[in-house]
């Protein structure tokens, strides 16, 4: 369990960083405008989405004593921690130049992520066909991103102080952090990847993959379950520092603190989750914590901003975030554990195929909606600066802007996961948590 949890520490560490940061780092540290900020978001979610589909069919096609999952794995550990690096350099020249270093950086960056991360994924269906111990490797799974990623806030606390100059060092140490725990679950799960299921190796052309995963309807309700709950998360991730700042008027300097205390609730969450899904069915655990989540999001959406700058005054933002980290802890766990659910509906079992696939559907939408967020605040009138105090300006926005990082916020992610709930309502889980594949 100790060596999973770590293998997504390294991912999840960039996910949480490049989430919370990359979006203010453009339109701050780096001086981009918003839409150019979103398309860039754009092109990281594109690109990761194109070579997911690629990475997942070669790693189910690779032979090696350890399996097929870990030397893509093992490979890739250095890369993801040089690239994350990088893209937090601000390099001299126009915004063109500054635009192209970034989508070279984004496409090294997300190409050694998903070596790592998509491998990795196929593993908690391989290495055994106990639901309940698959349900256990995913809660540990996302405890070490979760663990991680309030790392990389801590990092990112101390760092960012002194303004944009910041923003290099986080990247250097959180490249390090990525690489580092990449490597050490390589070499803890060596001996159990040596022993765990293979799948077929045989070749299947495109046409025949979407045959077969149109097919599968257990796997179409997790795809689409995942789609949109973490579409709503990502929103969130993205606009959650900006609320903070601009809408709410949590100084700057202290905003980035407050970020942790979402971590902090989704680590509960994550094994409160992990229990009750256990004991009364992973659909149930989902509505509870869904419920909690869309409160949040509907009262985020009536907070009003603080006057005062006193620790009682934060009460209530501290709260609310709390309370969005615990009930979206569940866009972490649930679908995950029941991939391989869907995964055992295909006598062929090519889990590789189907994470890719998954993957491949989630980094496209929200591609293509970071796209749209970052257009939507140029609309609106959003301002972009060239310095920052802490991880971001704070500076006068128009109404509209507000309004629409409130929506952001609030509205759309609670519809984004009302249609999950209505999505899994057919789900067949009925003792599926007390049996074995």
């Amino acid at each position: 369990m100790l060596a999973y949890g770590l293998g997504d520490a390294g991912t999840g560490l960039a996910a949480t960083t490049l989430g919370f940061y990359l979006f203010p780092f453009f339109t701050s540290a780096a001086g981009l405008p918003a839409f150019i900020a979103g398309s860039l978001l754009t092109v990281i979610k594109l690109w990761d989405a194109i070579n997911d589909p690629l990475i997942g069919w070669m790693s189910d096609h690779t032979s090696s004593r350890w399996g097929p999952r870990l030397p893509w794995m093992f490979a890739a550990a250095l890369p993801l921690g040089i690239s994350l690096a990088a893209m937090w350099w601000v390099p001299e020249g126009s915004t063109l130049q500054r635009t192209a270093y970034y989508v070279l950086m984004a496409i090294l960056l997300m190409t050694a992520y998903t070596s790592v991360n998509l491998p990795y994924a196929a593993l908690s269906t391989e290495l055994t066909p106990e639901t309940a111990i698959r349900t256990r490797l995913n809660a540990a799974r996302f405890t070490g991103s979760i663990l991680a990623g309030t790392i990389g806030l801590l990092v990112a606390v101390f760092v960012l102080r002194e303004g944009s100059g910041g923003y290099l060092l986080m990247g250097q140490i959180t490249g390090t952090i990525a690489a580092v725990a990449t490597l050490l679950c390589c070499w803890g799960l060596a001996p159990y990847a040596k022993k765990a299921q293979r799948p077929s190796g045989n070749k299947e052309p495109l046409l025949q993959q979407l045959r077969r995963i149109r097919s599968n309807s257990r796997f179409l309700m997790v795809l689409g379950l995942y789609l949109l709950l973490w579409f709503g998360l990502q929103l969130m991730q993205v606009v959650a520092l900006i609320w903070l700042v601009q809408v709410i008027h949590v100084p700057a300097g202290i905003a980035t603190l407050l970020l942790l205390a979402f971590n902090v609730a989704a680590l509960v969450g994550l094994q409160l989750w992990s229990v009750l899904s256990n004991r009364h069915g992973r659909i149930k655990a989902l509505g509870w914590g869904s419920s909690i989540w869309i409160a949040a999001c509907l009262l985020s959406m009536t907070l009003a901003p603080i006057t005062e700058s006193n620790a009682v005054a934060l009460i209530p933002v501290i709260g609310l975030i709390m309370l969005v980290g615990l009930g979206a802890s569940t866009a972490y766990l649930i679908p995950w554990s029941l991939l391989p659910d869907a995964i055992d509906a295909d006598p062929t079992r090519p889990a590789g195929l189907y994470t890719a696939w998954m993957v491949f559907g989630q980094k496209l939408i929200i591609g293509l909606s970071m796209s749209v967020f970052g257009t939507l605040l140029s609309l609106t009138g959003y301002i972009s600066t060239k310095t920052s105090d802490g991880a971001l300006s704070s500076v006068q926005q128009p109404e509209t802007a507000l309004i629409a990082i409130r929506l952001c916020m609030g509205l759309i992610p609670a519809v984004l996961v009302v249609l999950g709930l209505l999505l899994m309502r057919r789900w067949p889980d009925r003792g599926a948590h007390l049996h074995s594949a």
